[in-house]
Formats: C-alpha cells, sequence, structure tokens
C-alpha cells in the first residue's frame, strides 16, 4: 500500500503506528499524530478547523428551528431582583403562575436581590437568549442616569415582551411619630431640619425616588435610610426604626387595616380601589405630585423573534385572566390595558426621560 495511502487510513482511524508514537500520554497524543507520515499537519489543521465550522454555523440554526417548534420544553426562570416577600415577588409570583398554565410548563421564580434590582437585572442580561430566563422588570431599570455604571443597557441588552401594571406606592407613618398627614409631615419636617429619617427599599427603589420627588416638591430634609426590600422598609417603619416610607400597597394593605401603620397618602394621580379612603398625594397637598412603579417582563436580547412572539402572546393572554386581574387589583396594581412588546417598548423610554429629570434635579447618585 502507498505510503500516503497508509497514512490516510491511519489518519482516519485515529492510529499511529507504534513506530512513530511518543509514550501514550495525554501530553503526547497531538505531537503523535502531528508525527503520522504522509499527510502534513497543515492539510490536517485546516480539516479540523472546516469541521469545526460546519458544527459551529449549523448548531445555532438547528437549535433555532427546535426553539421555534418545541419552545418551552423544560422550565422557565423569571427572575425577581427583590427580596422575597416584596411586591416585586408577589407580581412575579402571581405572573409566574398563570404564564405556567398558560405555556403548559414550569416557571420558577428566582430571586436575586441587591443594588436595586440592578444585581437580578444584570444576571438576565448575560444569560443565554433562548427565552428560558426572563426578568420581572420595573420602575428601576428605566433609571440609568442614577447609576455611575450599570452592568447592563436598558434599551440594548433586553427585549420588551410585555407590560403587566402599574403600581402606586403608599405614603405611611408609624403610629406613635407625630404626623397623622401629608401637611403634617412637610410641617414637622421643616421645624425638624435635617433630623427626621425615612425609609426604603433600596437606593434607586421607586419607593426612594418618590420620596426625592416630595422632596423635591416640598422643598422638606429628610435622612434616607435604604433597606433592602419593599417588605423590610415596611417592617421598619411598623417597628419604629423610621418614623415615615413609602411602601407598595401589597406591603401594608394588611398593616394598614389592623392599624400597624397610618397611610397618609397614594402616589398615584388617583385613588386607589385596595385603599379608596385614602388621598393622593397631590390632593393632601402637593399639586402635580405622581410616582408610581409599574411591572413588565423583559427576555435577553437576542432571544429568537419566534421565542418572544410566543412569550408576548402568553402574557397577553395572562392578562384576560379574571382570576389574575382580581389578584392584581387587591394588591393595588392597575393591570396593563393590552400588553405587548411595542406599548412596553414606548414606555420605557417614556419613564427613562421622565426619571432623568429627576435624578439630575436631584443629584441623586446610587454609590
Amino acid at each position: 500500500m502507498p505510503r500516503r495511502d497508509r497514512a490516510a487510513r491511519w489518519h482516519a482511524q485515529g492510529v499511529v503506528p507504534e513506530r512513530y508514537c511518543l509514550p501514550d500520554t495525554a501530553a503526547n497524543r497531538r505531537q503523535n499524530m502531528r508525527n503520522a507520515p504522509g499527510i502534513p499537519w497543515p492539510r490536517r489543521v485546516g480539516s479540523a478547523l472546516a469541521i469545526a465550522v460546519c458544527l459551529f454555523t449549523n448548531g445555532p440554526a438547528t437549535a433555532a428551528a427546535e426553539s421555534a417548534t418545541d419552545y418551552p420544553s423544560r422550565p422557565i426562570h423569571l427572575i425577581s431582583g427583590f427580596e422575597p416577600g416584596g411586591a416585586t415577588d408577589v407580581v412575579a409570583r402571581l405572573v409566574g403562575r398563570q404564564l405556567s398554565r398558560v405555556l403548559g410548563t414550569s416557571v420558577v421564580i428566582d430571586n436575586k436581590p441587591g443594588a436595586s434590582g440592578n444585581i437580578g437585572a444584570g444576571y438576565v442580561a448575560r444569560s443565554d437568549p433562548d427565552g428560558y430566563t426572563l426578568y420581572l422588570a420595573n420602575a428601576t431599570v428605566a433609571m440609568p442616569s442614577l447609576f455611575r455604571t450599570l452592568p447592563f443597557d436598558i434599551r440594548k441588552d433586553f427585549a420588551p415582551l410585555s407590560l403587566i401594571g402599574y403600581g402606586p406606592s403608599v405614603l405611611i407613618a408609624n403610629p406613635k411619630a407625630p404626623v397623622k398627614s401629608v401637611k403634617e409631615l412637610i410641617e414637622y419636617a421643616r421645624q425638624h431640619e435635617g433630623k427626621v429619617d425615612y425609609g426604603s427599599g433600596g437606593v434607586g427603589n421607586i419607593t426612594h425616588m418618590a420620596m426625592e420627588l416630595f422632596i423635591s416638591m416640598t422643598g422638606v430634609k429628610l435622612i434616607h435610610i435604604p433597606y433592602k426590600g419593599g417588605a423590610p422598609a415596611t417592617t421598619a417603619v411598623m417597628a419604629g426604626e423610621v418614623p415615615v416610607a413609602f411602601s407598595a400597597i401589597s406591603d401594608v394593605i394588611g398593616h394598614a387595616r389592623d392599624g400597624s401603620v397610618v397611610p397618609l397618602a397614594i402616589s398615584s394621580r388617583e385613588r386607589s380601589p385596595a385603599l379608596p379612603d385614602v388621598p393622593t398625594v397631590a390632593e393632601a397637598g402637593v399639586p402635580g405630585y405622581e410616582a408610581s412603579s409599574w411591572y413588565g417582563i423583559v427576555a435577553p436580547a437576542g432571544t429568537p423573534k419566534s421565542i418572544q412572539d410566543k412569550l408576548t402572546k402568553a402574557l397577553v393572554a395572562c392578562l384576560q385572566d379574571k382570576v389574575l386581574l382580581n389578584e392584581l387589583v387587591a394588591l393595588g396594581i392597575e393591570p396593563a390595558d393590552a400588553g405587548g412588546a411595542q406599548e412596553f417598548r414606548k414606555y420605557i423610554d417614556s419613564e427613562i426621560d421622565k426619571w432623568a429629570k429627576v435624578i439630575a434635579q436631584g443629584h441623586i447618585v446610587a454609590r
């Protein structure tokens, strides 16, 4: 057999005659193949690269085809950037339960709290864009100018799927605090300038920004005490650690009814059906005031369009479910009118512009 034919056979079989081999160790195997006579080494390298290129170029196309027809074939992880028990977590669990029913697969809620939700958002931005890792975004992700650096770009790193709803905050006070209305809070803060604390769910959290807007519109000076989420901040008001805070209605509605906290005002333009007797901040003495959180689902940018469309359609279907709608309203959350990706993209852009002005006016920087 000609020498070159023998070498081709050895190469095809991955076998090199013993006389050409170094001792058979992991470190020597590549050199042993180099020693095989008759087939130039560059050609062997070129063949290997050609195979690798074929695998690389054909692999994603196959995966995309499978995703378009089989998605979802395993559990979906919906990431919440805040502590369990808070408003964002509760919304995630309600939406995740209904989304599981619509898609016919498990939706697992993962809490990755910290940095005003940015840890969870950054995690999703870096995740595989395959539709199996989603993020329950809220107002904080539309405040990029608040932070010196971020592990994501809200406009470039995410694909908006659908708004879920809007959630006003409620300004609450400890029952023993010497304030029972917004006007009394303003007067008390002016009399004790720089000595009145307020709690929040963290720097950049909507409960923080709602109070910063309140401060900018009233001229009072309050000391910010951030907590790791809205629920801990509410607990701090109940315990008397801080006298006042803005909190999500879902965090305080039960405590407001049993007298553990005193609701002073709602942050939205209109009163909440969940607390119909509580005036808005504007009604209570700060005309023009309005600050609400919101909730929506995003996926990593690069998620196949077919999967984005399927998820958006499923989320819009969720918003037609009367049980889910009633649960959201009971939490003080106004469901989105129709949902959908286009509406959500426009809303995110408007929120970025709105809060950028508040942040600039207040010289607010998250450290």
